[in-house]
């Protein structure tokens, strides 16, 4: 829990890792180039004092995760989005600590797994395992990943469909998707956000959790999430910027609370990019802008709160939100832009 002003915020971090890009782990030069993009984001967007040295930052311990979150960070709760990678990683990008962790402290850590639509039948197979073994409320999809001679799929694809179908005859509805910024060496238009306009709109009872909101793609994620109530918008890489760019964040978030609304929107470190606390710290004081705020409408405490832990819990009910830290639930709840005549439908 966080608290400043005499205000309390529950605090879900919904996208975190713990991932190998030691050497060791690097199955090719691709591996290499990965991490070593990563780690420049996480060094260009943190501030001096939370960047971390390249090796830890490869490869940190149990330890360094359960202090930064739960012994500094403020969080209450944190979500595992795992990413495979077996492309570029000997034994994947994300390391099975993760679930171990989570069984460990089940009341702090969520585990999600992830899926590939280029598996196929075996790939919906261990689906059902994975789904049985780890007790599945969520999943992460990279759509850009390497797979072979393919360098790519969309959420649109007639097998993502049927992973959906499984998806939703499992009772996994939160489906985690990266689609932001291009990381070395993936490609840029594999993380594009138009499938989720398909998906969103064939699979209405599944929550497309779009990470990263979409970005540099921002305007077309808005479009498509203010006709599609089941799109969520996930922070992470989205809200260091509050940091470097503090008008370009403003920008980014009034958009969102434009066009989605305060009830759809997700906070997420994408720990080890970017430790919670500051992040947390930097948001909860932060305001839109006086010369903007003609544009974009001063962000409220109560719309911290959803975005900070609340809309997460929403979608994951297991995690519970103590009485003391919940709102008063509306007579009907904001969503954003209405698609009609606001919109020019």
């Amino acid at each position: 829990m966080y608290s400043k002003d005499g205000e309390d915020y529950f605090i879900v971090d919904a996208h975190v890792h713990m991932w190998d890009g030691s050497d060791e782990n690097q199955r090719n030069v691709h591996g290499k180039q990965f991490i070593e993009c990563f780690y420049d984001y996480h060094r260009n967007l943190s501030p001096a004092e939370y960047v971390w040295e390249f090796k830890k930052y490869q490869k940190y311990t149990e330890q360094d995760f359960m202090t930064d979150l739960f012994g500094n960070g403020y969080v209450d709760h944190a979500i595992f989005n795992p990413a495979a990678l077996t492309d570029f990683y000997v034994n994947g990008f994300s390391r099975d600590l993760a679930w171990d962790m989570t069984q460990r402290n089940p009341g702090r850590l969520t585990y999600n797994h992830n899926w590939d639509a280029r598996d196929g039948e075996v790939g919906l197979r261990q689906l059902e395992e994975d789904a049985a073994k780890y007790d599945l409320k969520g999943v992460k999809i990279y759509t850009a990943a390497w797979h072979g001679e393919s360098r790519g799929f969309k959420m649109s694809d007639p097998w993502a469909y049927k992973y959906l179908e499984k998806c939703a005859e499992l009772g996994i509805k939160n489906i985690h998707i990266h689609k932001g910024p291009t990381i070395l060496p993936l490609d840029r238009d594999a993380f594009d956000v138009a499938d989720i306009d398909h998906c969103a709109t064939d699979f209405p009872h599944l929550n497309f959790i779009v990470e990263h909101v979409g970005l540099p793609r921002l305007e077309d994620f808005c479009w498509i999430a203010t006709q599609e109530p089941n799109v969520y918008g996930g922070l992470a890489v989205a809200i260091p910027f509050i940091h470097t760019r503090p008008r370009y964040w403003a920008q980014i978030i009034g958009e969102l609370l434009y066009w989605l609304g305060e009830d759809r929107i997700l906070f997420s470190s994408d720990y080890a990019l970017w430790q919670p606390k500051w992040l947390i710290e930097k948001f909860v004081d932060s305001q839109i802008p006086e010369d903007m705020q003609g544009e974009y409408a001063p962000i409220t405490v109560a719309q911290k709160k959803k975005i900070l832990g609340l809309n997460a819990a929403r979608l994951y009910p297991h995690i519970e939100v103590p009485a003391a830290l919940r709102l008063p639930e509306p007579a009907g709840a904001e969503t954003g832009v209405a698609v009609g005549a606001e919109v020019g439908a």
